[in-house]
């Protein structure tokens, strides 16, 4: 395959281009604690987006139904015709199951699925964005476990889980007519395994934006972005509490923000 084929085409000059990122940042919550911090996350990753071409969209403050709704209008959106790519960046308190929203209790309460995320942004409900990168990036927390354990250095052999064996089954059939993927193009980075916690600075941020912003500023002009992630992982190598993670990525091609 020629190099050029592997990588995600930007047909269209900069001037022409309409590239849209949408930022939904919760802070204050009727139930949960409010997330001090959280305003220098936002401002630094809009200065971010906006340096890397996009005009952002900010919601502050909305219920789960409330950011399922300003999704769907932002899958919407006619700009994404002209653009080659969106970057998706949700900031709130979490659980397992996903983000929570302004009236959340906690586990069971206003809570958005993280799986409405790609189905608000699939290839049948965003036809704009069709085999372009959907950049999806969390901050919050997946739970109340942290991150680090105590390594032993015992000398039982771990046991391997037996897997059986995945055998597909001969003469498959199915009934699509639709000839593209139902989910595709997608690379998520969360800012910590599941059901673990982020870690946030009332004065400076969640660290992971931090890191994010940091590297991103500094690679992006020759890192694709599946290596921009990794080296945003690779930068918690020394802080064992907390390691961003890599997700539901359906990336066909390397996506290069400033490509040439």
């Amino acid at each position: 395959l020629p190099l050029s084929s592997q990588i995600y085409p930007i047909h269209l000059p900069r001037e022409m281009r309409t590239r849209r990122a949408l930022l939904i940042c919760n802070i204050e919550f009727e139930h949960l604690s409010r997330r001090d911090g959280a305003e220098v996350d936002v401002k630094g990753m809009t200065e971010l987006l906006e340096g890397l071409g996009y005009i952002v969209d900010i919601h502050c403050n909305l219920t789960s139904q409330g950011m399922a709704t300003v999704m769907k209008d932002f899958a919407d959106h006619k700009d994404h015709w002209t653009s080659d790519s969106t970057f998706l960046v949700f900031m709130s308190h979490g659980v397992r199951a996903g983000l929570c929203g302004t009236k959340s209790r906690g586990e069971t309460t206003d809570i958005l699925s993280l799986d409405t995320i790609y189905e608000k942004f699939n290839n049948k409900h965003c036809r704009g964005l069709l085999g372009k990168p959907k950049l999806v990036i969390i901050q919050s927390c997946r739970g109340d476990k942290v991150g680090f354990v105590m390594v032993s250095d015992s000398a039982d052999p771990a046991m391997p889980a037996s897997s059986s064996a995945h055998t597909i089954p001969a003469g498959l059939e199915d009934d699509a007519i639709c000839e593209v993927h139902l989910e595709s193009d997608f690379a998520t980075l969360h800012s910590s395994t599941p059901d673990t916690v982020s870690w946030r600075s009332p004065k400076t941020g969640s660290i992971f934006i931090q890191r994010l912003i940091e590297q991103f500023r500094n690679h992006a002009c020759n890192s694709d972005l599946q290596e921009l992630f990794r080296k945003v992982q690779y930068s918690f190598g020394k802080f064992p509490q907390q390691l961003p993670s890599q997700e539901r990525t359906t990336m066909l091609r390397k996506f290069y923000l400033f490509p040439g």
